[in-house]
Order: C-alpha cells, then structure tokens, then sequence
C-alpha cells in the first residue's frame, strides 16, 4: 500500500482530495496532509511517503520548490495539481523530476489510473533495488541468479540477455547481436540494461568474464593465456587490462596472491 502525502494551501481543495477520494480502492493511505510548502517539506521528511501530491502555488514554498528540497534526501514519485496550464510550470515540474502534472479540479478516473501507474512503478523499482542489492557480492562478483529474479514480463529483454551471458560469455557476444535476434534496437536494450542492472552491457560481461577468470586461476591448472581465451577476450593484453581493472591485481599477481 501506498503512502500519500497532500500538500495543498486551500482547505477545501485539501480536505476534499483526503476525505472523498476512495483511497483504500487504489489501495493508498493518506499519511499526511501540509497547509503550505513548508510545512509539507517537514512532514516529507518526517513520514517519508512513496507518493506526494503538491499544489504549485503555496506560502512559503512551492510545490515545485518542496518537491524538490524533498528529493534531496527522500526518495518518491511527486504530483503537480495546478490550474495553471503553463509551459513554464510544467518545464520547472520536469526539472524536479515531477512524474505527473495535473490540471484542478482533479479528475478522479484520472488519478486513479496515475496511482496505478505509480504503484507499478514504485513496486518494480524496490523489486529492483532489492535484487541489486543481492546481486553484489563478496570479492565484487555477480550472483545472476538474483538479477533473474526480476519480473519477466516487464524485463524479459533483461533476462534474456542476462542468460546469453551466462550461457555464452567465451564466445563473442555483443548488446547489438542479442538485440537482433530479440527484434529491438541496441541502444533501447542498452538503455533498459543499464536502468535495470545500474551497469551497461559490456560493463556487466567483462565482470562475469573476470569472475569466471577467477574460478579458473584459482584450480592453479591453466595458463593465463588459455584463461583469456577460455573467457571470451580474444585480445591477452585487453584481458589483463579488464582483469586488473575489477581486481586491482593483474593476473600473475593474482595467482602469486600479491
């Protein structure tokens, strides 16, 4: 369940949008309501809701002003109501990283299908943050088990390219190839990538490939070329520079353990 907080200077507009609008069924909670934008600020800092709503034009601070203060130290999806239609609003709304920007009075339907939205979003977004958490180990390596975890059907292009990694990291594997065969651009898979892992494409490969790397010197029974090789870098010199680059040791010093 979602957490709201309203701040809104005019009573009537404030009270309405707590007490008559059926919460419960877009499964929120009021937490907390601020007659100005100073006020609002404190009570943010204070009860630290998933979702604010915000009128633009308040005493002391405005909406977009609090929202703004607020984001600096926590972290939720803010709403603009406004009767303003503005250009101006709006461009300073999209600066404050304002998800939603709604015109009074509020259009009920409307805001119902925005805190669904939310929900969704705030939902997939701590599902996220908690698989990234997870996901880094001890010693820095990946556990790719954790990052599957995520939901399929808003991520599958992301699980999808996860398991060609791990399938087929020795052999030559590249964000455009896999896009090709997913039927999408490169750079909107990269892009999805990097929101859903916090690291690029190649960035998450090469330190998969390093952790294979790894298991392999550590039986003592290969070569560091054959490692290279066996690990996807077709270039020696390149694999020692990936290699020390996530380990802070080069391979030799890394079987030597100095």
């Amino acid at each position: 369940m979602l957490k709201v907080l309203i701040a809104e200077d005019e009573d009537i507009i404030r009270k309405g949008l707590v007490y008559t609008v059926d919460w419960l069924a877009m499964d929120c909670v009021v937490v907390a309501e601020a007659a100005n934008g100073q006020e609002g600020l404190e009570k943010i800092l204070e009860v630290r809701p998933d979702v604010v709503i915000a009128d633009i034009c308040m005493p002391f601070l405005d909406g977009i002003e609090m929202i703004k203060k607020a984001s600096e130290t926590v972290k939720f999806k803010g709403i603009l109501l406004t009767s303003y239609a503005d250009f101006e609003y709006a461009r300073r709304a999209i600066d404050a990283r304002v998800c939603e920007y709604l015109l009074k009075p509020v259009d009920e339907e409307k805001l119902a299908e925005t805190m669904k939205r939310l929900n969704e979003e705030i939902t997939s977004s701590k599902q996220m943050e908690y698989v990234m958490e997870q996901a880094e180990m001890e010693g820095g390596t990946l556990n790719l088990d954790y990052y599957m975890q995520l939901d399929v059907s808003e991520n599958r292009y992301i699980s999808k390219a996860i398991e060609e990694i791990r399938s087929h990291y020795a052999e030559k594997l590249s964000v455009e190839t896999i896009s090709e065969e997913l039927g999408i651009s490169a750079s909107y898979l990269s892009r999805k990538f990097k929101e859903v892992t916090g690291q690029t494409f190649l960035d998450f490969l090469n330190k998969y490939r390093v952790q294979q790397a790894v298991a392999m010197l550590n039986t003592r029974q290969y070569r560091i070329s054959e490692i290279s090789e066996a690990t996807g870098f077709t270039d020696y010199k390149y694999f020692c520079a990936v290699f020390k680059k996530y380990t802070l040791k080069s391979p030799t010093k890394f079987i030597k353990g100095i």
